[in-house]
């Protein structure tokens, strides 16, 4: 298969399975292991260009369902794809529309075909194929682009988990054969649920079609973190050494730097940006809640070790009073700081591991968690 991007492996910690790559796509570098904050409708929530330029944001995740809801791919297509349409020239990825229909089970009924489904917009009905997610993808105009899939709940039963397994091979198959464009690269999710015979055969399944990249599918889900941890574990080990690696919808700071340890290069989730808008902060002394009373006439920065805009210049009892009185600056504010958290913490984890020396930035931030919790 012709390879619209081009992943090296720069450099590989000594004690782990971590690596620091670089992911080259038609619109730019991205130095892996990253994370991308989800940009559901095209815009990270309450943020605008400049301010990802200023965190350093090289790849977002766009919302393949909602931006086919609402405006309509052919709309972002005919203003320029996302690039265009959001006038940042950036890499893009965009998911198949697969987790937004798994999270709206009361309204959706799964088929060989593809889904049925009604809008959560207006109850409007519509049908998901293979074939239709790709052509949303490719007028949306991403870089990387995933397979349709269905992602699996838990718990299932072995033998749901395989029929649906499966049917998510065969509708990757289905996915190779429409695409058309090869400025794209299309990326295959491994399924399997909780179950190793089938994380194995779908590995070998959806790696046979040679794609330029792999995600990890059907975890964070309801299972426990000890099940999440072995199945990624699992996976990840069987997964070719020379493509990058996805785990989707990950998104507890420990859980990264566990899962990088493992060998894994991208991940996404709303994670920071949903917990900013609901006043919870990461820091270096642990989580906080903006509207505690104990900030009231705090004037400390929320994190005195954070370079981020929000520590630089505001105080706790501002960033407090501006949560409770409604004022809509703050949620930016609260973004700004929880994504400049995220990406601090990956550029000392890719840092660490050029060196060598993963495995001691790794327990030095396990250990500290352990301290402020």
């Amino acid at each position: 298969m012709m390879q619209s991007i081009n992943f090296q492996i720069i450099a590989a910690d000594r004690q782990t399975q971590a690596r620091v790559g670089r992911l080259h796509t038609p619109h730019g570098m991205i130095d892996t292991p990253v994370f991308m904050p989800v940009g559901t409708a095209g815009s990270v929530k309450t943020l605008d260009n400049r301010d990802l330029d200023q965190l350093g944001v090289q790849l977002v995740l766009a919302n393949t369902y909602h931006l086919y809801l609402r405006p309509g791919h052919e709309v972002v297509r005919d203003l320029g794809g996302l690039h265009g349409f959001t006038n940042r020239p950036r890499p893009f990825l965009t998911d198949s529309g697969g987790f937004q229909i798994f999270s709206l089970s009361a309204l959706r009924k799964i088929t060989e075909e593809g889904v049925r489904f009604a809008s959560h917009i207006n109850g409007s009905r519509h049908l998901l194929t293979p074939e239709l997610s790709v052509q949303i993808q490719e007028a949306l105009g991403a870089d990387i682009i995933m397979a349709f899939d269905e992602c699996i709940p838990y718990p299932a039963t072995h033998e749901y988990v395989r029929q649906s397994t499966e049917r998510t091979i065969r509708w990757t198959e289905r996915c190779v054969a429409a695409k058309r464009r090869n400025d794209q690269a299309l990326f295959g999710i491994v399924q399997g649920g909780m179950h190793e015979d089938l994380r194995t055969w779908s590995v070998q399944q959806t790696t046979a079609l040679d794609l330029p990249g792999y995600a990890i599918g059907g975890l964070s889900v309801g299972e426990s973190k000890e099940q999440m941890m072995r199945m990624a574990a699992f996976t990840t080990e069987l997964l070719p050494v020379g493509r990058p690696r996805y785990v989707m919808g990950v998104g507890h700071p420990e859980d990264i730097l566990q899962m990088v340890a493992m060998g894994v290069d991208m991940f996404d989730c709303v994670m920071p940006t949903r917990n900013a808008r609901t006043g919870t902060l990461y820091t270096s002394g642990g989580r906080v809640n903006i509207r505690n009373a104990r900030h009231k006439a705090d004037p400390s920065p929320l994190d005195s070790e954070c370079s981020c805009y929000t520590c630089q210049t505001h105080s706790r009892a501002y960033l407090r009073h501006l949560f409770l009185a409604g004022e809509p600056t703050v949620l930016r504010l609260l973004t700004l700081h929880n994504l400049t958290y995220y990406f601090a913490l990956l550029d000392g984890a890719r840092q660490a591991i050029a060196i060598g020396r993963y495995f001691d930035y790794y327990s030095a931030f396990r250990n500290r968690l352990e301290t402020v919790q």
